[in-house]
């Protein structure tokens, strides 16, 4: 019979922990960072949406075609925080003709047919410990058939965040 010394495994309970621990933690981190990843997804998606939506039925600034600040901050959920590191730096609202090319001067902007949001530049950062990465996003895009554009028969519509 073979006599074991058992007090030189003492800590073999504790590096079996360790390991599994650190295996169990990092997988744990994994799957809640990829579910802030799906969630960013849909924000910014829906930023694209909203955006797009506002676009066709509010007024836009004629002489430089571009949105008005209000209107990007409507479409950034009012600048609420509701994911990081995105700006109306990172909205990008284009007015487009027929054939898909965009309008650059108000002498085109009675022939404007489409309008196309896209959210471009923006860096998704990872919060899993010790693993400092950035990922670039995907261009999210909605393009959507222009509508009133703001334009009623006695007024404009602007649009303000409420």
């Amino acid at each position: 019979m073979i006599n074991y010394n058992h007090s030189k495994q003492q800590g073999i309970y504790a590096v079996e922990f360790a390991i599994a621990g650190s295996l169990f933690f990092l997988l744990l981190f994994a799957v809640l960072e990829i579910g802030r990843l799906f969630f960013t997804w849909n924000v910014l998606t829906e930023v694209t949406r909203r955006g797009a939506r506002l676009a066709t039925v509010c007024y836009f600034d004629t002489t430089n075609i571009v949105a008005f600040d209000d209107m990007i901050s409507t479409s950034l959920f009012n600048d609420q925080p509701i994911i990081p590191n995105l700006s109306a730096a990172n909205l990008q609202i284009q007015y487009l003709m027929d054939d898909g090319t965009q309008v650059l001067s108000s002498v085109d902007a009675n022939f404007i047919h489409f309008v196309k949001v896209d959210i471009i530049n923006y860096q998704h950062q990872l919060l899993i410990p010790g693993l400092f990465l950035t990922l670039n996003s995907p261009t999210f895009s909605t393009t959507l058939p222009s509508e009133s554009l703001g334009v009623t028969p006695n007024t404009t519509t602007l649009c303000t965040p409420t």
